[in-house]
């Protein structure tokens, strides 16, 4: 919620304006404390936004003092009239801050000049000039003639005049009432006679005018007298169809156009169309006035740059215009000169090259606001950088004047003593961004002179004299032991210069001595070689320069710089140092994992650069990816470091990097690839399955945690109980979930545990909770039939039959197989037996194979039997006795017989097919046949035909069909069929309801409807009562059947209109009726609680 705080500067303040002239009110903010700008609402009453209102009559302005910080808000109104008068309200809102104030504006009437003047009735006694005598006021008691004021007029309807009125009239009446626009008068006129005519479709039509605002939704409705009647649309005459933008609506007598997104393409006629009647209306589209919300700025510029001079308006899309000193800038009058550029809610005008001609005030107006900047341009200087210097040379050398201005595209001349100089092999000029340069080569007295740089399009220029030098020497030797000056770090002969490595070393070292001493450097028994090679000297006078171009390691040592001439010899030792960033650390290694973390461990670089190591830098990426990721910013001193944060199951890999201080080293080779994972959690639910008088069965689940590490397998422990040692029972690993251990004492009580084993060790043991006793467990014989075997096995001849019957019992059972209740002794039937089950096998099963098999599983004196029954089947063979009975028109009756041989199963049906004794190529007739008959039609008349049955069962078609003995001969004979008389049937029947009236309680003042279904034949009458009064004629309650659906709608219904109602339904054969309570309730305001 926006806080309420003091914004307003100046508050505007109530007034009253006279009718007619023009009255303003200014509000001023302070935005100083502001994040953004303030939005500023005018209103009138309590609701009423007046920016909708802009236009001639009303006006809104707003200004920005950029040196104050305070916003000036003015509302116009242009030539008051009483409509304006009441209570005003401005709103100020800057995102959670809010300011308002009131104030209240009245309307008076124009005041008469008085048209006495006081000062005339005052008159003085006596017969003397003008200011003799006394004031005589007896002139005021005079009576004055008063003006009457006449009674208030009525205000009247002149339309309702004119439709009175004959046409010949109309001119006079307009002259009266000053109305000018006769044409429109008459269109009005028209118009309005047009809809005073009572109408039979429309109960109400469409108001004269509708207004809406740009981009909402707007609807028009029109109340018909015929509920079922179809209106259309017309827009500007056209006919407008369904879709999103338009939506129809019929409900009940409404008929409803809804207009979404209105836009300034729907400002237009509209027609709504019943017919030939019609009722009219136009909709107008109001387009909000677009406000500026960034003003223009002021610009400053110079001569040819560019400018641009941007506002931001309150809605995209919208038009401005620009103006320059009251003339309009467009694109038409824009030439080459302007620019305009839009961008969202963006204008900018573009100065491309901007002039002095181009100064003056800029204008930018929307419908809703303006605002100005102004734009000044100044002329470009040419600013002298560097000015030329005077210059003496020696005969043979070389004269350069140089002189920088702050223009690059300035160009200039040179000359001479006032003469242009011209360019040759020995004089050259160069001009160079900012710099102009005269170059003379090899000096000669004749160019000695003054010389002159002149800017061109400048006023001024820089000029310089050449001095020309003869100097004559005469040579006096002198002699002088030379003398080394060093000037490094270190003490006595050891001076130590540092160097990083890849950098550039120039050690210089002034020598003097007369004559010239000559200068040896040295390294080690090497000579350093002059003035090339990668490491040199440089000799200059009385500078010799000890010059490493990109040190090296290899260039580390102490060097000896020597000079001599004939005086004598100086020497002195100098040690260079070279320092480099560390090697890479090496060995780096995981030494242990955890579930999201890894031990890493390296060891310290071969070579610390010359500067002690201070710590590493560590990286780690995931072997799939490209990216490394820095895991530490400040430098780690140990050579050990835990990893934390990474992901279990991903492979991963490290780097580390040495820092000393010259830098960082290059990257060590990673790591061998590790992965975080984590032992697993102890299995679960483990328990004995069996126990023996030597051996215990145990059984588990795997862990509820696994992890990315998996499971190697499970390693199991046993022990007496009361003793702690544990004695492992696999020496490999057991990758199942289930282990007998073997070669317990009989009789003792032994404790098990199950360990679940991977790549990071061994998981919590999970233990049985009591010790278990070894010893043999006696349980009774049980056959456990799988499901698939508990009804009838159905096989094919020749295949195999395998059949897995598990059993239980301890000690081991006898098994024994019966077939039929015989003992089976048949080779071909196989069994298998193991100590949890028996497996009956055939390889090639036959019909003979089939029956009922018996499996009994015995313990001394105990147990149990279970029957498998098996059926072997075949395809069946041809169907016997295949003929016709009967051929008539295009049909033909076929009989046969059942196959003798079914194929040891259920005959499941027929194929038929038939054949053309011309064509001899046979056709499916019929597929899936269940009955020994069928009836064969769309036969081909004159042709002869033959027929073929095949048997069909579980395995599929006989393999031979059976062929018809005779055939059928479709001849021309009995074509013409005789239908029976069709009796149509009889559906008279009384009235019957099939939904009845259900009780209702409505609101008052909302329309209620009531409902019921009814049939008969013929068509019932329908009677509508209420309270036993038949409903008959009364516009409040309309009655409505569609096919055979009974309505009845009460329009408003009020506290009149609760009772019974009742809905018979009358015919020839008989009558029903239905019936319903209805109340009729009011909607209670919750005014005691307010009271409360």
């Amino acid at each position: 919620m926006s806080e309420q705080s003091s914004l307003f500067v100046v508050k505007p303040e109530s007034a009253t304006a006279t009718k007619g002239k023009d009255i303003t009110f200014v509000a001023k903010v302070d935005s100083s404390t502001l994040t953004r700008k303030p939005v500023m609402k005018w209103l009138k009453g309590k609701w009423l936004d007046l920016s909708s209102k802009a236009g001639k009559h009303l006006q809104f302005k707003e200004s920005y003092d950029r040196n104050t910080k305070i916003y000036t808000y003015e509302m116009n109104i242009i030539k008051v009239v009483d409509g304006d008068a009441g209570g005003y309200r401005c709103e100020v809102t800057a995102k959670d801050k809010c300011d308002t104030c009131t104030f209240e504006v009245s309307v008076q009437a124009v005041q008469e000049e008085q048209e006495d003047n006081i000062l005339e009735a005052f008159k003085r006694s006596g017969d003397g000039d003008e200011d003799a005598g006394e004031l005589d006021f007896s002139v005021l008691l005079k009576k004055r003639k008063q003006k009457k004021t006449g009674q208030p007029k009525e205000e009247v309807d002149v339309w309702e005049i004119l439709k009175a009125a004959k046409p010949c009239d109309y001119e006079k009446i307009a002259f009266q009432y000053g109305i000018t626009d006769l044409r429109g008068m008459l269109q009005r006129l028209k118009k309005m006679k047009a809809e005073s005519k009572k109408s039979d479709a429309f109960l109400t039509k469409l108001d004269s005018a509708y207004s809406v605002d740009k981009g909402k939704t707007i609807q028009l409705t029109v109340e018909v007298a015929d509920p079922t009647a179809e209106v259309k649309w017309l827009k500007n005459g056209q006919e407008i169809k369904p879709s999103a933008k338009y939506v129809f609506e019929s409900v009940g007598n409404k008929r409803t156009l809804t207009i979404n997104k209105c836009n300034l393409s729907d400002d237009a006629a509209y027609e709504c169309v019943i017919g030939e009647e019609k009722c009219f209306t136009e909709v107008f589209v109001k387009e909000p006035p677009v406000t500026i919300t960034k003003p223009l700025d002021d610009v400053h510029t110079m001569v040819g740059e560019k400018v641009e001079f941007e506002v931001e308006v309150s809605e995209e899309g919208a038009s401005v215009k620009w103006m320059k000193d009251g003339v309009e800038i467009n694109r038409e009058s824009a030439g080459s000169k302007y620019r305009f550029k839009k961008v969202g809610k963006k204008h900018v005008l573009i100065i491309t090259e901007a002039t002095t001609e181009d100064m003056g005030m800029y204008h930018v107006f929307t419908n809703g606001g303006e605002s100005k900047a102004e734009l000044e341009v100044e002329e470009k200087e040419l600013e002298v950088l560097q000015s030329l210097a005077d210059l003496t040379v020696k005969a043979s050398e070389q004269a350069v004047f140089k002189c920088e201005v702050s223009d690059e595209k300035v160009t200039g001349k040179w000359f001479k003593d006032g003469v242009e100089v011209e360019p040759s092999d020995r004089i050259k000029i160069s001009h160079i961004g900012r710099t102009h340069k005269l170059t003379i080569d090899d000096v000669k007295p004749s160019d000695a002179g003054d010389y002159t740089f002149v800017p061109d399009g400048y006023a001024f220029s820089l000029s310089a004299k050449l001095n020309f030098l003869e100097i004559k020497i005469e040579y006096v030797p002198r002699e002088d032991p030379p003398k080394i000056h060093l000037d490094a770090g270190g003490s006595g002969n050891k001076n130590v210069i540092t160097v990083v490595a890849g950098n550039k070393l120039r050690f210089d070292v002034e020598v003097t001595g007369e004559p010239a001493p000559t200068v040896c450097w040295m390294k080690g028994d090497q000579l350093v070689s002059e003035d090339e090679g990668r490491v040199r000297v440089e000799t200059r006078e009385t500078v010799s320069s000890f010059v490493i171009e990109g040190a090296e390691r290899g260039d580390e040592g102490p060097y000896t710089i020597t000079v001599t001439n004939p005086s004598g010899e100086d020497k002195a030792d100098i040690y260079v140092k070279i320092v480099d960033v560390p090697n890479p650390p090496e060995n780096v290694k995981c030494t242990s994992v955890g579930e999201d973390s890894a031990f890493i461990t390296w060891e310290p670089p071969s070579f610390d650069g010359g500067v002690p190591v201070k710590g590493y830098l560590m990286e780690r990426k995931k072997v799939a990816s490209s990216r490394w990721t820095k895991l530490n910013f400040d430098v780690y001193e140990s050579t050990t470091y835990e990893a934390k944060k990474m992901i279990e199951g991903v492979l991963y890999e490290m780097r580390v990097f040495a820092v000393n201080g010259i830098g960082i080293s290059q990257p060590s080779s990673s790591s061998k690839p590790f992965m975080p994972i984590a032992p697993t959690s102890e299995p679960t639910r483990l328990g004995v399955e069996d126990v023996t008088d030597t051996t215990c069965a145990l059984k588990w689940r795997p862990p509820d945690k696994i992890g990315a590490g998996g499971i190697d397998g499970y390693i199991i422990e046993y022990c007496t109980e009361g003793s702690n040692q544990w004695v492992q029972a696999n020496k490999e690993l057991v990758g199942n979930t289930q282990y007998r251990v073997k070669g317990l004492p009989a009789g003792e009580k032994m404790l098990f545990r199950v360990f679940a084993v991977n790549v990071a060790g061994h998981s919590l043991p999970a233990t049985l909770s009591q010790a278990v006793t070894i010893r043999e467990i006696v349980e009774n014989p049980k056959i456990r039939v799988p499901r698939n075997l508990r009804s009838k096995l159905i096989t094919p001849v020749g295949e195999k039959v395998n059949l897995v019957i598990p059993f239980q019992g301890k000690p081991s059972p006898v098994v024994t197989w019966f077939k039929d209740g015989v003992l089976l002794e048949d080779k071909t039937v196989g069994t298998r037996t193991s100590a949890v089950d028996t497996i009956l096998f055939i390889r090639s099963a036959e019909r003979r194979h089939s029956g009922t098999y018996t499996l009994c599983v015995q313990i001394e004196d105990l147990s149990d039997s279970a029957n498998i029954d098996i059926q072997v089947v075949e395809k069946p063979g041809p169907p016997v006795n295949v003929h016709v009975t009967d051929v008539w028109g295009f049909n033909a009756a076929l009989e046969w017989k059942p196959p003798k041989d079914d194929g040891n199963c259920e005959i499941t049906g027929y194929t038929i097919q038939k054949c053309d004794m011309k064509t001899k190529e046979w056709f499916t007739v019929y597929e899936h046949n269940r009955r020994p008959s069928c009836t064969v039609s769309d036969l081909v008349m004159g042709n002869e035909y033959s027929f073929r049955v095949f048997s069909e069962n579980i395995c599929g078609l006989s393999d031979d069909p059976g062929s018809s003995k005779n055939t059928a001969v479709i001849t021309k004979a009995g074509l013409i069929y005789q239908p029976k008389a069709y009796k149509e049937k009889d559906m008279s029947g009384s009235p019957k309801f099939t939904a009845r009236l259900l009780d209702r309680s409505v609101i008052a003042g909302y329309t209620a409807a009531i409902s019921c279904a009814v049939r008969g034949n013929p068509k019932p009458k329908i009677i509508w009562m209420k309270n036993s009064m038949i409903i008959d004629g009364d516009p409040k309650f309309l009655m409505q059947n569609n096919q055979g659906v009974l309505t009845l709608n009460i329009r408003k219904a009020s506290l009149f209109d609760g009772g019974r109602y009742s809905c018979r339904a009358i015919n020839d054969l008989g009558e029903d009726e239905v019936e319903c309570k209805l109340e009729v309730r009011v909607l209670q305001e919750k005014e005691e609680g307010t009271k409360k």
